[in-house]
């Protein structure tokens, strides 16, 4: 169990930080903002969850992918090491083909897509499309840290389909895909 006795503890007042295994880094360090960029994109979501709990099946899914999101940030917070004492928490393919499962079973009722959607719609929706976008960019942090030092294969593959399901997810909330707004190419020349 996580415990924490102190907030303040002006030890980052100086621009570092420490990674799961005690290392200090800079706050700016690659593996810092990819984990920061998952933080933001699990806020993002729980702004979404505002307007989904009434939803029986999009708030339980919101609610455990928050929680799949602290599993994702301590993988990325904690570098591989032969010296590591403790179990690093990665995240698992269990979990990533859980996110495809939930995908198919949302497209089931999504109608066709016939053109790129604008991010808007009803309020779930609207921000389920933020939370997307936070999610892409999440994912090229992790992607950037993956060029410079090893990071797991299903960290990656989860942040990508994370943003996927996000993406169905808002077609979802705006009424299965019939309340998309959908980008009409040069409308406005």
């Amino acid at each position: 169990m996580v415990r924490l006795d102190k907030i303040v503890t002006k030890a980052g007042d100086g621009g570092k930080t420490r990674l799961a295994t005690g290392e200090p880094v800079s706050k700016a360090h690659a593996r810092v903002r990819a984990y920061g960029a998952v933080d933001e994109a699990n806020s993002a979501i729980g702004v979404v969850r505002l307007h989904t709990t009434a939803d029986p099946v999009l708030d339980p899914l919101l609610d455990r992918i928050q929680n799949d999101l602290f599993d994702l940030g301590a993988d990325l917070a904690t570098p591989d090491s032969p010296d590591l004492k403790f179990e690093a928490l990665r995240i698992q393919k269990s979990q990533v083909e859980r996110l495809e499962r939930e995908i198919e079973m949302l497209l089931e009722d999504v109608t066709e897509l016939t053109s790129f959607i604008l991010p808007g719609g009803a309020p779930a929706a609207a921000q389920l499309h933020v939370a997307r976008a936070v999610m892409r960019r999440a994912e090229r942090e992790i992607v950037a840290l993956a060029e410079a030092a090893p990071v797991s294969e299903e960290a990656i593959k989860y942040a990508n389909r994370l943003s996927d399901l996000l993406f169905v997810a808002a077609r979802w909330a705006n009424d299965r895909g019939r309340g998309d707004l959908l980008w009409k190419p040069g409308a406005n020349r």
